[in-house]
C-alpha cells in the first residue's frame, strides 16, 4: 500500500461490489455461467440458490437450474466455510481440494469423539460405502460405528464429511422436488477425479471478481482459509490497489467494474445466507453498522432485501402473502420501488399464484 492509494467510500465499494455481485443490473448469463461467475451460491437449505439467481438474472426460471442439476453440471457439496454450496461441476472438483486443509483442521474440534480412530481407514471405508450406493448421514453413522463402536457417532459422520468431498444427489436440491440428504463422493457422481489441491491465484482474481475490491482479510472469510496474503503479493504487479475509508489496503482487477457511488440501485430481495451478506471481513459496504445483528436471532437466519443497495429489512412468505419487514422508514418511493420488485420476484418465482403484499415491522432483537 502507498500513501497514493485512491481511497474507495463505503458507497462506492458497495456499487463496485453489487455490480460483481449481479445485483446492481440484472444480467443475460444463463444459470451456470451465473454460479461459475460467483463462486458458487450458498446452499444450507434447498430454496436460497434458486432466489439468489431470481434476484441477479433477466429472465430467470428455476427450472434452468433444477435442470443443471439433474444433468450434474452443478451440484451441493461443502466448501467454503464449511457450508453447503451450489457449484459447478468444475468447481467442486477444483475449490473444495483448495478449502480441504481448512476441512481438516475442523476435525480437531471433534478429536474427542475420534480417539482411537483412524481417519486415512475411516476415509477409505466412508468412500467404499457412499459410492457402492449413496448413503445418507444416518446410515453412514450406523455403518461406521460398527467399526469403532466406542466412537462418538456424530463425530464419525462429520470426520467422513469433512475427509471426503461428499455432495447430495438428487433429487434433493430439485425446484419443486423433495428428497432426503443422500451422499456420494463428488468423483463418483460427476464420473472424474478432483483436481489436485491448486495453488489460490486463480481462485483470488475470480474472487474479486466477483466480490471486489477486498482485502487478504475479506478473501480469507469468504473461503474460511487462513494464510492467503503471499498470494496476493504474488499477484499484487497484476492488480490495482486502493483503501478503504479506514486505511485497509483493497485489491482489485484492473478492468473491472468500479461503478460511481451515486449509480441508482433497485431493490433486490435476497435469500437466507446470500454470499453478498457473508464473503468480506468488513461488511459495512453493505450492512449498515446499525442493521448489524438484525437478519438473524440464534441459529434462525432470515431473508432480506437492499435498498439503495444496503441491507433494509428482512421478507417471508406467509401463505398467500409477502411480508415485507423494514428494519427503518422507507419513503414512499422506496415502499413502491419494493413493492415492485417483490412482485417480479413472486412472479418469477411462483408463477400464476396470486399474493399479497403486506408490510410490517421487524422486531428488534432483545
Amino acid at each position: 500500500m502507498t500513501k497514493t492509494d485512491p481511497v474507495l467510500g463505503t458507497r462506492a465499494l458497495n456499487r463496485a461490489t453489487l455490480d460483481r455481485q449481479l445485483l446492481l443490473n440484472r444480467s443475460p448469463l444463463t444459470a451456470r455461467a451465473a454460479v461459475e461467475h460467483l463462486l458458487g451460491l450458498q446452499a444450507q437449505n434447498v430454496k436460497p440458490p434458486y432466489y439468489a439467481l431470481a434476484a441477479r438474472l433477466d429472465g430467470f426460471r428455476p427450472e434452468a437450474l433444477s435442470e443443471l442439476m439433474a444433468d450434474r453440471e452443478v451440484v451441493r457439496i461443502v466448501t467454503m466455510r464449511s457450508t453447503i454450496h451450489t457449484h459447478t461441476a468444475d468447481d467442486a472438483l477444483t475449490l473444495r481440494p483448495l478449502v480441504q486443509a481448512a476441512r481438516d483442521r475442523e476435525l480437531t474440534n471433534f478429536r474427542k469423539g475420534l480417539v482411537g480412530v483412524d481417519l486415512d481407514r475411516l476415509a477409505a471405508l466412508a468412500r467404499d460405502l457412499v459410492e457402492a450406493e449413496p448413503r445418507t448421514m444416518k446410515q453412514l453413522r450406523e455403518a461406521l460405528l460398527e467399526e469403532w463402536p466406542d466412537a462418538d457417532p456424530q463425530s464419525l459422520a462429520i470426520a467422513a464429511r469433512c475427509r471426503l468431498p461428499l455432495v447430495q444427489v438428487t433429487p434433493r436440491g430439485l425446484w419443486g422436488r423433495s428428497g432426503q440428504v443422500a451422499l456420494t463422493t463428488a468423483e463418483h457422481w460427476l464420473g472424474r477425479p478432483a483436481e489436485p489441491v491448486p495453488a489460490p491465484d486463480a481462485t483470488v482474481l475470480r474472487y474479486l471478481a466477483a466480490f471486489g475490491p477486498a482485502s487478504v482479510k475479506d478473501m480469507q472469510t469468504w473461503a474460511g482459509l487462513t494464510r492467503l496474503k503471499e498470494a496476493f503479493e504474488r499477484l499484487r504487479p497484476r492488480l490495482l490497489t486502493f483503501r478503504d475509508e479506514h486505511g485497509v489496503e483493497l485489491f482489485d482487477l484492473p478492468d473491472a467494474p468500479r461503478p460511481a457511488a451515486d449509480t441508482p440501485a433497485p431493490p433486490r430481495f435476497l435469500p437466507e445466507f446470500d454470499n453478498l451478506l457473508l464473503s468480506h471481513a468488513d461488511r459495512t459496504r453493505v450492512i449498515p453498522a446499525e442493521y448489524w445483528g438484525r437478519s438473524w436471532v440464534g441459529n434462525m437466519v432470515y431473508a432480506t432485501f437492499l435498498v439503495d443497495g444496503f441491507l433494509a429489512g428482512v421478507w417471508k412468505l406467509e401463505e398467500d402473502t409477502l411480508v415485507v419487514e423494514p428494519f427503518g422508514k422507507l419513503t414512499k418511493a422506496q415502499r413502491q420501488e419494493v413493492t415492485e420488485e417483490g412482485m417480479r420476484m413472486l412472479a418469477t418465482m411462483h408463477p400464476g399464484t396470486s399474493y399479497d403484499i403486506r408490510f410490517g415491522t421487524a422486531v428488534r432483537p432483545s
